[in-house]
């Protein structure tokens, strides 16, 4: 009998998955990963083995998550589209790299995912495979199978004994985990229509709380967040203090059309209160210690690598190479950023370096200053000169 890896998410799709795919004569792992979205729970596992698994694999990729990609991804100044900050994309790398290698450790032929075909997990998990090892095979069963809506797999699920709760049936399909949540669908797919406060996760509540300003000390070392209100933290303390502070005023809020690497536009409701604060005190921190000319070249880097994570090509040579610029430029991001918090905002307020080049004495315009004006005249003849007429 072949055996086939799939990853689960406890969810109605992957759990039918499990026996659809044991029809087909398969023997079914269902590997599911832990990146903070809570739903590794006894119920799913117990759910995994109802519906035919013969084994559950659960690893604890937080840690690694946190460290291998968020930080590298927050070094670059990720963001898609100049909003959203790639939380699902960034965990599907991960993910699928921590399949391949249960697969390998499982003697398992086959790997297998419960992405649709319009989305763009499909092109992460399967591209991700194919880089680390093209000969696995790959299964998508929710393209494949002959079930045309939620109701039939539902009928489907009933039929076999399968545990699903419908109860707790959302409208919403939601991802979740350490850096971030989505949601989509339901009254989403009319981007006419005002995301109804069932829509939020995270930061649901924050429309009914007035609270006061709030301001917060975030300490960096090489670009990395090491400190938080002078207490050093590891990262999965630092990013979930910075969620529940940011949640609460309401920070992280984005509702957004974007552009799908499969050609077509969705609209989805992000919430990232962490990302948002760090991603804005890491750029006024860089602000403050890069040169002109790289600061604005590393603008076209973050650009570029925002699209690898969102197109699927974190195992590449190009997102490598990108590293490994991006960690010189980050040689001297060191310091600390004073960051204000107020509702459904967050604003640097200071900042400053060991490494900074920001000098007084050359900007100021009061009785300290050194500047030279008379120098600007020849500078700006020479600047001019091609274009004089």
């Amino acid at each position: 009998m072949k055996k086939v890896v799939l990853a689960y998410s406890g969810g109605l799709d992957t759990s039918v998955a499990i026996k659809w795919l044991k029809d087909r004569g398969y023997e079914v792992v269902a590997y599911m990963a832990d990146v903070g979205q809570e739903k590794t729970t006894k119920a799913a596992i117990t759910r995994a083995k109802v519906a035919g698994a013969a084994k559950v694999v659960v690893r604890d990729l937080k840690l690694r998550f946190a460290t291998e990609y968020i930080w590298p991804a927050l070094k670059a100044g990720a963001v898609y589209e100049g909003r959203y900050t790639l939380a699902t994309a960034l965990s599907r790398p991960i993910i699928a790299a921590e399949q391949v290698k249960v697969a390998h450790e499982e003697r398992a032929t086959a790997v297998a995912h419960g992405c649709t075909g319009k989305g763009n997990d499909q092109v992460r998990f399967e591209v991700t495979t194919q880089a680390l090892d093209s000969s696995l095979e790959i299964l998508a069963p929710v393209r494949e199978w002959e079930f045309r809506s939620r109701e039939e797999e539902i009928r489907y699920a009933e039929k076999h004994g399968i545990p699903i709760d419908v109860s707790k049936k959302s409208p919403f399909s939601i991802d979740k985990n350490i850096w971030g949540v989505s949601v989509e669908a339901g009254v989403l797919e009319n981007p006419d229509h005002e995301p109804p406060r069932e829509a939020f996760q995270w930061t649901r509540g924050a429309d009914e709380r007035n609270p006061k300003d709030r301001v917060i000390e975030i300490g960096f070392e090489k670009g990395v967040p090491v400190w938080l209100n002078g207490r050093r933290k590891g990262p999965l303390e630092l990013i979930a203090e910075l969620n529940t502070a940011g949640a609460y005023y309401g920070i992280g809020r984005m509702d957004m059309i974007e552009n799908r690497l499969v050609g077509i536009k969705s609209r989805e409701t992000y919430e990232a209160p962490a990302a948002t604060i760090l991603l804005q005190a890491h750029k006024d921190l860089e602000a403050l210690v890069l040169d002109r000319e790289m600061l604005h070249y590393k603008e076209g880097i973050a650009q570029k690598y925002a699209d690898l994570i969102y197109y699927g090509l974190w195992f590449t040579p190009l997102r490598k190479a990108l590293d490994a610029f991006i960690s010189e430029t980050q040689r001297n991001v060191t310091g600390t950023v004073r960051v204000r918090l107020r509702k459904y905002s967050s604003h640097v307020v200071g900042r400053r370096s060991p490494h900074s080049l920001y000098r007084e004495t050359l900007a100021t315009y009061g009785s300290k200053d050194t500047f030279d004006q008379k120098l600007s005249k020849g500078f700006i003849d020479l600047w001019a000169l091609p274009y004089r007429k």
